[in-house]
């Protein structure tokens, strides 16, 4: 669902821009998993991520798909990105699975929009609370779905590997703080973490019919609230209005 957005999102950048290729930031990219995919389109992608590990990896993935021309990986993170990338410079930013993790989400979000040309995209990807509630009380940790729930960060306990979780709404009013109109919402992974592995693995046609019960989910709002993670689409004002 998150590339089905993010790529119609580069298409209409492309039309809008009448350039067939894009400048595209992808921060905390990791090993490539969007930013391959995004180069194999044609565009250009730059991966800032503070692992050299990953980068290394993402080096190794891009040529094995033959687009090493097209994407750059670089050291550094959120808080730092101008130290290692061009403000204003990019027709779209990704920003996956990073707010979780830095010490600002606020700050972290308003550089990766910064970062952003006039009339660019924003694709955001965030852990969600209520996913995260949901789980810890399916799985009968009810004290700890309860911290989760009442806690400012979202976190079930010190022993949580998530610094930060987000419900639709904290992270929409980031977007629109940063200076962005939100364009879509969409609730990631709804069902398919609750749902014992063995069922998809075993009934006849499940996997196909889980795809399609998320896919049938993620725009409405009732299921933000329960989504393992919320994708937000951020635009320029007058484009996410129109």
């Amino acid at each position: 669902m998150v590339w089905d957005v993010l790529k119609d999102a580069l298409d209409r950048r492309v039309k809008a821009t009448g350039r067939e290729s894009l400048d595209v930031l992808d921060t905390g990219g990791g090993s490539g998993n969007f930013a391959v995919p995004v180069a194999r389109l044609g565009h250009r992608v730059t991966v800032v991520d503070p692992s050299p590990n990953a980068l290394f990896a993402l080096e190794r993935r891009a040529a094995e798909a033959d687009v090493a021309d097209r994407v750059r990986g670089v050291q550094g993170d959120a808080h730092g990105l101008f130290d290692v990338v061009e403000r204003g410079h990019y027709d779209a930013v990704l920003c996956h699975g990073v707010l979780e993790y830095v010490d600002d989400p606020a700050e972290g979000l308003r550089n990766a929009v910064g970062a952003l040309r006039p009339e660019g995209v924003l694709s955001l990807l965030a852990a969600g609370l209520g996913g995260a509630v949901l789980a810890r009380a399916l799985a009968g940790h009810f004290t700890e779905a309860r911290h989760a729930l009442d806690d400012p960060d979202g976190r079930w306990g010190e022993g949580d590997p998530v610094p930060h979780r987000f419900t639709a709404d904290q992270l929409t009013a980031l977007v629109e703080d940063a200076g962005l109109g939100v364009s879509s919402v969409h609730g990631v992974r709804v069902f398919a973490d609750l749902v014992p592995g063995v069922l998809v693995d075993t009934e006849p046609g499940a996997l196909d019919a889980l795809l399609e019960l998320e896919a049938a989910a993620a725009e409405l709002p009732a299921f933000h609230s329960v989504a393992t993670q919320l994708h937000v689409l951020g635009e320029a004002r007058g484009a996410s209005e129109g």
